[in-house]
């Protein structure tokens, strides 16, 4: 039985009891949260035999084989540093951190402590990704020439409002780091290594640090163009999660409110399992849809050397490095621009 404490009992967290829950062999045996009040009531309703509020209290319970963090991104590193150093496997929401250097830091404390790290990018497990990625690995795209995502969500000023660290640099990011963050993945999972990227973000209506919508446009090294296009501004609800690959022999969008429904299915050959996509296709309640249960399958058959994690620290740092150049991209052309507005300023002064 694969004891497990959590960290941070807020929205993401219900996913990830009923995931545990849901294992045959995982038993969550302690909870922890700063409000007192909510890891209280978590314990109860999961039937939790221990909550803190105090982290290195839980850390402290020998039991404990795993720490699954569901902290603010930006927390991530230093709590999942934390069980390192304890000895404590680490599985880390998305994104691992918000910042790349955080992400390494992170990477070399499980890799010194002898743990195994695991980043949840749940997406991968949806059934129509994973035929997807089947018809890839296969090579039936031939080559990729194009790969698009939109994620047309909402999110009111409510949702920011709920909690100081939304939408903050130091915590959260954006709209492309912390709701885009699995088709950022996605893109980079199916593209390969980047070459270069383009962005423009930007703040449009909500009353926060970073950005509510955004564009990227991404070469890969394979010679393949990718693009990003988020907004939380979506009016009145979540409209689209979705990601479209054009090749030389095949063409295919999952679409739904979180690439959770084939659309579009077409490849020059044809294969048995084409007759299935119908069945790939899932009706999730929200858009974290259904992944978290299998994704907890893959780490305790992974701990239990059975399988092989489907993403690692390392696979969980590639689409962090591809977020870090989106926002690189981002950060040098406001340079670029405020130098040209204050060379035309001065041009108008002489």
């Amino acid at each position: 039985m694969l004891k497990i404490g959590l960290i941070g009992c807020g929205r993401i967290s219900k996913n990830h009891f009923e995931a545990i829950t849901a294992q045959p062999d995982a038993q969550c045996i302690a909870c922890c949260d700063i409000i007192a009040e909510r890891a209280r009531e978590t314990a109860e309703k999961y039937n939790i035999p221990f909550w803190a509020t105090d982290y290195e209290e839980m850390l402290n319970i020998a039991d404990i084989d795993l720490i699954s963090i569901c902290t603010p991104s930006g927390l991530h590193p230093e709590h999942g540093i934390l069980a390192a150093n304890y000895g404590k496997h680490v599985l880390t929401e998305k994104p691992m951190a918000v910042r790349l250097r955080d992400a390494d830091e992170l990477i070399e404390a499980c890799d010194k402590g002898g743990v195994k790290l695991f980043v949840v990018l749940q997406n991968r497990l949806n059934p129509s990704i994973q035929l997807v990625r089947r018809a890839f690995d296969e090579g039936r795209f031939g080559k990729i020439y194009m790969i698009t995502s939109n994620v047309f969500w909402t999110r009111p000023q409510e949702y920011y409002d709920m909690a100081s660290w939304r939408g903050t640099w130091e915590y959260d990011g954006g709209a492309f780091m912390n709701q885009a963050s699995h088709y950022v993945d996605m893109v980079q999972w199916f593209g390969g290594p980047i070459e270069e990227v383009k962005s423009i973000t930007a703040t449009l209506a909500r009353n926060i640090e970073a950005e509510d919508t955004g564009s990227a446009i991404i070469r890969f090294k394979n010679g393949a163009i990718g693009s990003i296009n988020v907004t939380m501004l979506t009016y009145p609800k979540n409209l689209e999660g979705s990601i479209t690959i054009l090749g030389e022999k095949g063409t295919v969008r999952i679409g739904g409110i979180a690439m959770n429904k084939i659309e579009h299915w077409e490849f020059t050959d044809k294969q048995e399992y084409d007759a299935q996509i119908e069945n790939a296709n899932t009706n999730p309640s929200s858009v974290y849809g259904f992944g978290h249960t299998g994704y907890y399958r893959n780490v305790v058959d992974s701990l239990q050397s059975k399988a092989k994690p489907t993403s690692d620290g390392l696979e969980g740092r590639k689409s962090l490095y591809l977020l870090e150049e989106i926002y690189k991209e981002k950060q040098t052309s406001n340079v670029l621009r405020l130098t040209f507005h204050q060379n035309k300023r001065k041009e108008s002064n002489v």
